[in-house]
């Protein structure tokens, strides 16, 4: 037998996966939602996910559709480390649905839509014992106990773990609809009676080392609506340890045998927060708790774990997007007496912010081509029609296509575009791996401006991998009430991307019309900002001197070790300009690449415009422009060479 040591997973889990279709309107009635967001759920599914966050080594057992859903569900998991190798597609059935929303802190409606659907065609066949056998710990959840075929799936899976030595964690996970107890569009009741369950579910009590339930899923369990008296029943079929959760209160473990009164057993306390949405709770409850269960870490830490996390998500939005990380909630449990409101601690935000970030980029070669004035101001000097520009941008985007594919770019490539003009680009680069990069200012504007106005009314309409590009002319010494204005205006854009889940760009050039130029008064202004709470994901600027480099990356480990870093801005330079703002960067870890656009597309497009070049020999110049640049940059930074 393969000692728990070498194992590949820590735990696999298996049971309900489907894609939850959360209403934004928080008060609101589920007929009345306008809006939902789209996540990760199931409570399996949250399970994996909460425990890869947690540190674990977690895969996911199931089925999901041969589609869009399903493949969401897969790259979800993937991203944040999940095995998926056994997450089978299923080609007949679709991935199941859950629509759920949030109208005050006790009525939480919810429907299923799991007629048939793929997480619940899970058969015996789908289990592989090599699969089981290269974990340390199986975890099931208890809506897959309700049905002839995946009841099998799961008795299948226990005895392969008994087999290889696995710890075997059930969570009950009682849904009264899951189980046929109510109409199919009652899934906010959480409990019903039912023999015909409670027979089914002590059937195999003793497959598991660990059993966790809140009081009401002990009572469909152990047959009573006394929790203790349900509780004797279970032992009286198992001694695995059994953990009850009692709500705020906290959580109570049973090793042994079950007192005859609460007075009797201890009570490990919960952490009191405003609750928003109790729906996923118990999934980073368990998430939690298989932490320091698997770690051994003893039950006292395990449940400060569970308790924490189920505290953390019943303050957010969202079941898996609402748990804490490791980081996180390591962070609040070295300062937990210090942080009476969590769910309101500015630093555990943004700690939740960006450590649940999607894709990392440690590097990047940006071509920027989102400038409008300044392409029609060419237009206009040549003749040509502003209608043509939105043809130049699609032209670029191919340029920079066939350059970051002949230099090997993968991961490492990116692009700033805008709507005005290049909305076809951004429609075509988006959802093929690039950093996307788009802008809000005016261009020009000084006070600070935004193009389309309420920053919050226009990231409702953008993709989520769009990062929000804001560049500001700021100076210390410009007057206060400048200063002030764009100030608040930034904090509005920051405090709109943090709601909305879009990485924040912020770019800053000192005004042309101050002739104090000094390159300290950059860390200077960021000093500023992140004094005033912003803590943008990309800053944005000009190249310096390596003392001024210096500087600026002791601002970012002051204020935000987990800042993206530093992309340097071109301003029309000549490339052995640049070059030399790349040699001057070379080691400072926190300049991550590059965002250049004029240097690159300036002199072609003009040409393009005026009729001098055709689309080829545009796309061949600024591709060549894009490879000299990056090849500058590679010359610098050997790690990016392919």
């Amino acid at each position: 037998m393969m000692k728990n040591s070498q194992r590949k997973l820590d735990v696999i889990c298996l049971g309900r996966i489907a894609v939850d279709l959360y209403g934004q309107q928080i008060g609101a009635r589920l007929e009345d939602m306008g809006t939902f967001a789209k996540y990760l759920g199931g409570s399996s599914g949250n399970v994996a996910y909460g425990t890869a966050i947690q540190g674990l080594r977690s895969g996911m057992l199931a089925r999901v559709g041969d589609e869009h859903m399903g493949r969401f569900l897969r790259e979800t998991l993937q991203r944040v480390g999940s095995d998926t190798q056994y997450l089978i597609t299923d080609k007949e059935r679709l991935t199941a649905l859950v629509l759920l929303g949030i109208k005050d802190s006790e009525t939480f409606p919810l429907i299923f839509y799991r007629d048939n659907c793929a997480d619940m065609a899970l058969v015996p066949d789908d289990i592989n014992e090599e699969y089981i056998a290269s974990a340390r710990a199986l975890a099931i959840t208890g809506t897959h106990l309700s049905h002839p075929d995946t009841r099998e799936a799961v008795l299948t899976a226990l005895n392969y773990a008994k087999k290889h030595g696995l710890r075997r964690a059930l969570d009950i996970d009682y849904r009264p609809v899951l189980w046929g107890l109510t109409s199919k569009g009652d899934g906010e009741t959480r409990f019903i009676t039912s023999e015909t369950v409670t027979t089914q579910m002590q059937q195999v009590l003793h497959h598991f080392d660990l059993i966790v339930g809140t009081e009401e899923e002990f009572h469909i369990s152990g047959g009573s609506t006394d929790t203790l008296q349900a509780l004797r029943r279970v032992r009286e079929l198992t001694p695995a340890t059994l953990v009850c959760k009692r709500g705020a209160l906290g959580c109570s473990v049973f090793t042994g045998e079950i007192p005859d009164s609460w007075s009797e057993v201890k009570l490990h306390s919960g952490v009191r927060v405003d609750v928003l949405n109790v729906l996923g709770a118990g999934d980073a409850f368990m998430s939690g708790l298989l932490r320091g269960y698997l770690n051994d870490e003893g039950w006292d830490q395990a449940c400060r774990y569970a308790n924490a996390c189920g505290a953390l998500v019943v303050s957010r939005h969202g079941c898996a997007p609402a748990m804490p990380t490791k980081q996180e909630l390591d962070d609040y449990l070295l300062r937990e007496q210090d942080v009476p409101r969590p769910d309101q601690d500015a630093r555990l935000n943004h700690l939740h912010r960006v450590t649940t970030r999607q894709q990392q980029w440690p590097e990047l070669c940006v071509f920027a081509f989102d400038h409008r004035k300044q392409l029609a101001d060419i237009a206009h000097s040549v003749g040509a029609e502003e209608s043509r520009i939105p043809v130049l941008k699609t032209l670029l985007l191919e340029g920079a296509q066939a350059a970051a594919t002949e230099a090997g770019l993968k991961g490492k490539s990116g692009i700033l575009a805008d709507t005005t003009y290049g909305q076809a680009a951004l429609n075509t680069i988006t959802g093929q791996g690039w950093w996307i990069g788009r802008p809000i200012e005016q261009p020009g504007s000084r006070p600070l401006e935004l193009e389309h106005g309420n920053i919050g009314s226009q990231l409702i309409d953008w993709p989520l991998e769009h990062v929000v590009k804001c560049l500001v002319f700021y100076h210390p010494a410009d007057p206060e009430t400048l200063r002030i204005q764009q100030e608040k205006l930034i904090s509005e854009v920051y405090r709109s991307c943090c709601k909305s889940g879009h990485e924040l760009l912020l770019e800053v050039i000192l005004p042309a019309d101050n002739p104090d130029q000094d390159e300290r008064y950059y860390a200077q202004i960021m000093d500023r900002f992140y004094q005033l709470g912003v803590q943008p994901d990309w800053w944005k600027l000009p190249a310096m001197s390596p003392a001024g480099w210096k500087t600026v990356s002791e601002k970012i480990e002051q204020y935000d070790p987990l800042c993206r870093g530093v992309l340097i801005l071109g301003l029309d330079a000549p490339e052995e300009v640049l070059k030399k703002g790349f040699s001057d960067a070379a080691d400072m870890p926190w300049v991550k690449g590059f965002a250049v656009g004029r240097t690159i597309f300036g002199e072609p497009s003009r040409q393009w415009l005026m009729g001098a070049i055709n689309d080829q020999e545009l796309i061949d110049a600024v591709k060549q422009r894009y490879l000299t640049l990056i090849s500058y940059w590679r010359q610098y930074r050997p790690a990016l060479n392919i």
